[in-house]
């Protein structure tokens, strides 16, 4: 039996209009993951923030070892032994491994200077405690998604916390990378670690976690031992409904919308800018009214496809045509005059600003709609209300600051940006990243919905349950080339994988 490592009591977290926490009361044990589930805005990241001295709770009872604790800020939680890595990295590109790893806490020697072979010597340690076999000298922004993890973890560690948080680890990782992830969780937890597990995919929870959590509306809506739940069980307690089936994809035989043939990148050293030549002779077809499904393992150039086709990434052979017709797409603006919207993979750093209110984001691709001189705001401020209507977009109203949303209200706003201009082709990118189950069946309502209306939608994604779910056909990259283009019945994740990394079937 594992033992209560810290306990909280009566948690309760305000913020302007909204009850963030309201009575929340749980324990979380060493030697043992401990899921935490939950909606977009249903409080984990505030519980967690309050755990971390990130926040202050207005009420609390919070024990850690048994004794009555007070978490003042972050300092006094990592001295309390409580570390958190974050979903959005804490890294320096330029720094060292090692340097990150202490970042602010290097070991020093005499005369007060940076001992650096000792600081060498501690990140091997803790990167061979993680099973990394990694220089540490290396600079962090050389690193793949999944190394840059696994030194967060090593950062984390190097506190040499008792209980270790880890929001969304998986949410930049691939299949493999998620593996080895898991078994190095694993084998912190049989060492005695305590760890707290946020993450939106269900089927990680019951992979890895011991017992689970689930949040609504601030309120706790019950702890299970994992054995005695399931997926459904989460869900309909997550949402508070039974969330309805997307409709099966179908045969779509409509006109083509657009075609791409013999794409390819300009050959080395004629791109402008920071450029890797990637993208070589990718031809394809999308019809109107179809949902395109694209996968891929990382890097092998769905977004570089889709920047190219929208104009944002230097293009070298290769023709478009919308409706039958060549398109000179040099640049966005060129893409949105031609019909076309792009849904970024990025929300945060290139689908949104972030400090601008959800009317005005709402607005940004169709300014002109609003007035040639002067923005009519009232026009603006009703065409936005009529989107959070449609989309239901949870947010105290249009003018509301975007920054202050969950991932799954922002994910809405940017879609919303894009219907405003009604595209004729819709490129959206990981749609679902990072976003609950009540909003990702609702994101793939919405783009179910748009192709029955007629538009042409290509979705890139790496969840390849999304992929089946949403793809009318797929389309599997491979290296910068198409490595197979699927209709849905002859689909299966373990197909998928064969082209995507060059498996044969057969074998």
């Amino acid at each position: 039996m594992t033992s209560a490592l810290l306990e909280v009591r009566n948690v309760q977290k305000r913020f302007p209009g909204v009850h963030a926490l309201r009575g929340v009361s749980l324990d979380f044990r060493a030697g043992e993951v401990h899921a935490l589930v939950g909606e977009n805005g249903a409080g984990k990241s505030t519980l967690m923030h309050i755990l971390a001295g990130v926040h202050q709770p207005d009420e609390a009872d919070i024990f850690l070892g048994g004794h009555l604790v007070t978490i003042t800020d972050e300092q006094a939680a990592q001295r309390l032994g409580v570390a958190i890595v974050y979903q959005e990295r804490s890294l320096f590109d330029l720094l060292s491994v090692a340097e990150n790893i202490f970042s602010g806490r290097q070991p020093v020697g005499r005369w007060d200077k940076i001992d650096r072979q000792r600081l060498l010597d501690d990140a091997r340690r803790l990167l061979a405690d993680l099973d990394v076999e990694l220089d540490p000298r290396t600079p962090v922004g050389d690193l793949s998604p999944a190394l840059q993890q696994m030194v967060e973890i090593a950062k984390a560690l190097s506190l040499q916390p008792r209980l270790l948080i880890l929001d969304e680890p998986t949410a930049a990782l691939i299949e493999a990378e998620k593996t080895a992830l898991f078994r190095v969780i694993e084998r912190l937890r049989r060492s005695g670690l305590g760890i707290i597990y946020i993450s939106h995919r269900l089927e990680e929870i019951f992979e890895i976690a011991q017992r689970v959590t689930v949040l609504r509306d601030g309120e706790i809506q019950g702890t299970f031992r994992i054995e005695d739940t399931s997926p459904a069980e989460l869900v309909r307690r997550m949402v508070g409904r039974d969330l309805a089936a997307t409709a099966a994809p179908t045969s779509v035989q409509g006109p083509v919308r657009l075609e791409v043939r013999h794409l390819s990148d300009p050959v080395s050293g004629t791109g402008a800018g920071p450029f890797r030549p990637l993208l070589a002779d990718i031809s394809f077809t999308l019809r109107r009214g179809e949902i395109l499904a694209w996968a891929g393992l990382s890097g092998a150039g769905r977004t570089e496809l889709a920047l190219s086709l929208f104009g944002a990434r230097p293009r070298g052979a290769g023709t478009i045509l919308l409706d039958g017709e060549p398109r000179s797409i040099a640049s966005p603006a060129d893409a949105i005059a031609a019909g076309m919207g792009y849904l970024s993979e990025d929300r945060k750093e290139l689908g949104l600003f972030l400090d601008m209110t959800v009317a005005e984001n709402v607005a940004a691709a169709g300014l002109g709609r609003f007035g040639d001189w002067r923005l009519d705001d009232a026009r603006r401020d009703g065409v936005a209300a009529d989107f959070r209507r449609r989309l239901r977009i949870a947010s105290p109203g249009v003018d509301a600051i975007v920054r202050g949303l969950s991932g799954g209200n922002q994910q809405k706003v940017a879609l919303a940006k894009w219907l405003l201009i009604a595209p004729k082709v819709l490129i959206v990118d990981e749609p679902t990243r990072g976003v609950d189950v009540g909003a990702k069946a609702e994101m793939h309502a919405l783009m179910r919905d748009l192709a029955r209306e007629g538009t042409a939608v290509m979705v890139i994604s790496s969840d390849l349950p999304e992929v089946l779910a949403l793809g009318d056909r797929i389309a599997v990259m491979r290296e910068g080339r198409v490595a197979a283009v699927l209709d849905r019945a002859q689909a299966s994740e373990e197909g998928i994988m064969n082209h995507a990394s060059r498996r044969d079937p057969a074998s």
